[in-house]
């Protein structure tokens, strides 16, 4: 999963503390924390992962 263009939230803090990033691969996307670049990955569903963009955006 090396070859992954990883993205970090844009309000995130130049230090980049308390970051996730995404990744996008055909039906997935990879989520790491943004301190722990090589550390575990957790992979979802396109969907799952629009699932969750709408719980976030209604908190």
């Amino acid at each position: 999963m090396d070859d992954l263009t990883w993205r970090k939230a844009t309000r995130s803090s130049e230090a980049g503390d308390n970051c996730i990033e995404v990744a996008g691969r055909s039906e997935l996307v990879a989520l790491r924390d943004s301190k722990e670049p090589r550390g575990p990955q957790l992979l979802i569903s396109r969907a799952d992962f629009g699932h969750f963009l709408e719980v976030i955006k209604k908190s």
